[in-house]
């Protein structure tokens, strides 16, 4: 057997921002053919850790060692030079460029005259493509892309780097399921090649299938290591959250009230379809299905994000139009979206900005005019509901980690007597704790009799929190269960109805 070589070596690592200690004293080492899980709630300092190696922050203090040889001045260049490649949590894409032209910026080819040479390219990624099996044409531009083919583009092109060491941060919060075992087939591949791989993600289901060992990190700080081991798993949660966690999903049972909403005959371009239910007070009806089932376009549609065709919504008994999303925040429908980033938050302005922006009406007067101590109120009551971890409400949304602002996403909602409240995918990317938060969250809005949508694509997720399933295929509602009575199964062979039709 070949003897393992030390690809990173990081001692003793320190990373200061204004206010906040990032990293304190941290150590971490990677071995060429093997996969570390690096681990630890949001805002633990895992993706700083990752910048550090990739060149993109430099450190404060402390040694970095790449392939044997003490490195001084390090920055993202050389760090791609040496063959260190990072696929980063949020999409970091030139949109309006094709998929070659992004999997080849920065190093593009080039004719004789200087030329761009886009056939060229556009074969190359073709190959790229093929290795990874994914079905795209490298001359599409990536804004027709959905999320899960554009989070693959970024994939291939880490790849195409000829990387020695990669860094994937959340790679498959955007990617179905079988894009998932597409991706950890091309991760068992490099491994064998002798690459080493950092995977950083809140999806604890998914080690088990790639990952040799696990770096927990908690507080900027290094905790432990240890094998990858399947019955460890409630070590390694609560070393990383610094206590036990009892309860994965803590469903909290409440007597079924009248009914809050009623959608008949939804219809919204080909993907809502005659879309008909109901959800009363005191509970939580989950939407499952696969990606592109129509889940998060039904969940706009209800929240006038998008057009509808035809179709009536009925609040508390009574018909309300909502030709826009402001109709339906004075009706008392809320959505969390499922890109935060894109549609839930304005990321460069303050987490003040953020919660009052949809409040305006509720804490201004007849002048327009902010009244200041209605709006630090709401302010610091969502801040402090929510645990949100912050220096203060100054504070740049977008700097702040991808738990955290998602909690700001839903905490700007909770001053407004909303009668329902839709959270499309409110988990992705943010870690154990700070789902449980979100879940408990849930829960309050169901105790005080709030309706509760949401959409998951994580089957447990569904059939732990709610108390209703609907299941959604190909822009329909294909079945819908009691949470208490439904099995994984039935809801996958739901979710793929017509796809199996379409196969027979």
């Amino acid at each position: 057997m070949t003897e393992k070589q030390c690809l990173v070596k990081m001692t003793g690592i320190t990373k200061e921002f204004p206010g906040v200690k990032a990293l304190n004293q941290v150590d971490f080492d990677l071995y060429s053919g093997e996969v570390v899980a690096l681990l630890g709630e949001n805002g633990a300092g895992k993706s700083t850790l990752m910048k550090v190696l990739s060149g993109i922050y430099e450190k404060d203090s402390g040694e970095l060692e790449i392939f044997g040889q003490k490195i001084k001045d390090w920055d993202a260049g050389k760090a791609k030079d040496a063959g260190i490649a990072i696929i980063h949590q949020e999409l970091n894409m030139c949109v309006h460029l094709s998929v070659a032209e992004n999997i080849f910026l920065g190093r593009e080819i080039v004719k004789k005259d200087g030329r761009l040479d886009n056939a060229a390219m556009n074969e190359q990624t073709k190959v790229i493509l093929s290795q990874l099996n994914i079905d795209l044409d490298p001359a599409e531009t990536v804004d027709k892309l959905s999320i899960s083919k554009q989070q693959m583009v970024e994939i291939a092109k880490a790849l195409s780097q000829n990387a020695k060491v990669l860094i994937m941060d959340e790679p498959t919060s955007a990617l179905t399921s079988k894009e998932i075992d597409e991706l950890f087939k091309i991760i068992r591949k490099l491994k064998n090649d002798g690459i080493g791989i950092v995977y950083i993600s809140h999806r604890l289901e998914e080690l088990k299938h790639i990952v040799d060992r696990v770096v927990i990190m908690r507080d900027g700080c290094y905790i432990t290591q240890m094998p990858f081991a399947e019955e460890r798993m409630d070590e390694m949660i609560s070393n990383m959250v610094g206590h036990e966690i009892k309860e994965k999903y803590p469903k909290v049972h409440c007597q079924r009230g009248k009914k809050i909403l009623e959608v008949k005959n939804l219809n919204a371009g080909p993907m809502v379809r005659d879309i008909n239910f109901d959800l009363y007070e005191g509970e939580i009806v989950g939407i499952a299905g696969l990606m592109g089932a129509g889940r998060t376009e039904t969940t706009r549609a209800i929240f006038g994000a998008d057009h509808k065709d035809s179709g009536h919504i009925i609040l508390d008994g009574k018909e309300v139009t909502i030709r826009n999303t402001e109709d339906a925040i004075r009706a008392g429908i809320v959505l969390a979206p499922e890109d935060r980033k894109k549609d839930g938050l304005c990321t460069r302005l303050s987490v003040r900005d953020n919660m009052a922006l949809p409040n305006l009406d509720m804490i201004c007067n007849n002048f327009g005019v902010v009244n200041r101590k209605q709006e630090k109120e709401l302010v610091d009551h969502a801040i402090a509901s929510l645990k949100i971890k912050l220096a203060g409400p100054e504070v740049d949304a977008g700097s702040l980690s991808g738990g955290n602002q998602q909690k700001i996403v839903v905490g700007k909602w909770l001053a407004r007597n909303s009668r329902v409240v839709m959270f499309d995918e409110p988990t992705r990317g943010i870690d154990v704790a700070a789902k449980v938060e979100i879940y408990n969250l849930m829960n309050e809005l169901k105790k005080n009799k709030i309706g509760v949508l949401f959409v998951s694509s994580e089957m447990p997720e569904v059939m732990g929190m709610s108390d209703r399933i609907l299941v959604m295929c190909d822009g329909r509602i294909t079945g819908e269960f009691m949470a208490d009575e439904a099995t994984q199964d039935e809801l996958l062979t739901r979710a793929t109805q017509f796809e199996n039709k379409m196969n027979v």
